[in-house]
């Protein structure tokens, strides 16, 4: 068959998850500028396709058959995902890799993640590509960062264990394909799944309210988006990395360490004698 089983994906990505955690920190770090750089594209993309579409939720969905183009990027280009590497719990339960090797790679890929979005989210404010659809952009920008912002502890973390349970499923049926075109098939459905509903994405969120953030520092686009009634208040740094990454990123962990990661990892890879 032109494709893996479960029972071989979980036993190929050992080997996969073991050269992630040897890969040398500059390198490592590099990937990962590079993975959030992709998933910010991603998001940008999904933006500028929604706000021009009406009614909202055909805005929504298409914006959402957008976004998993960034995950294509991902991985057919070389990159490093935090979201992505919750996986590195099959290694570790597998005594393939070590705790240290694990949390290493997540501190460092993470860090990296956000310097890709953060550029990206200067980059595309900076340069106005946010003014499209007369400030329309820009209004829809700073709503999706306050909104998010505005998330309970609660609320961001559960949607934060949806999320990656479907962005690490989405990797894993990739995962399963020997050809490009079927990683691409594989991964797009979980991801339009988790961008339709609204799940959280903490490297995205990097972009997302990063993006809001610089934006509302621009005096016409924080007017238009007081103008449509955006609650300006809530839209700060402290929430940004208080109130909604932290919750969003520890619900990640769960969604795709655990409920991906360990689940398959029982599943495939413990041995009979194993308690």
């Amino acid at each position: 068959m032109n494709l893996f089983s479960p029972a071989e994906i979980a036993r190929n990505y050992i080997n996969v998850g073991k050269g992630k955690v040897n890969t040398p920190i500059p390198k490592m770090l590099l990937l990962a500028v590079m993975a959030g750089a992709f998933i910010a594209l991603g998001g940008v993309g999904a933006t500028t396709a929604a706000v021009g579409v009406q009614p909202a939720s055909v805005g929504k969905l298409m914006g959402a058959c957008i976004f998993p183009g960034g995950l294509t990027m991902v991985l057919l280009a070389g990159s490093e995902l935090f979201t992505g590497n919750c996986l590195l719990t099959v290694p570790l339960l597998e005594k393939e890799i070590k705790l240290s090797g694990m949390l290493k790679n997540w501190v460092v890929v993470y860090v990296g993640n956000f310097i890709g979005g953060i550029l990206v989210a200067a980059g595309v404010v900076y340069s106005h590509q946010i003014s499209l659809f007369d400030n329309g952009m820009a209004v829809s920008v700073i709503s999706a960062a306050a909104g998010k912002c505005a998330l309970s502890f609660t609320d961001a973390l559960i949607r934060g264990i949806f999320c990656n349970f479907l962005v690490c499923i989405a990797v894993w049926v990739s995962f399963a394909a020997k050809d490009v075109a079927g990683k691409i098939i594989g991964l797009f459905f979980p991801i339009m799944i988790f961008v339709v509903c609204g799940f959280e994405h903490s490297v995205a969120n990097m972009y997302y309210i990063g993006a809001g953030l610089f934006a509302k520092g621009i005096p016409e686009y924080a007017q238009a988006a007081a103008d449509a009634g955006v609650n300006l208040d809530v839209l700060t740094w402290g929430n940004f990395l208080g109130t909604n990454l932290i919750p969003v990123t520890i619900g990640n962990i769960i969604g795709g360490g655990i409920c991906v990661g360990c689940v398959y990892w029982f599943l495939y890879l413990r041995k009979k004698d194993e308690k």
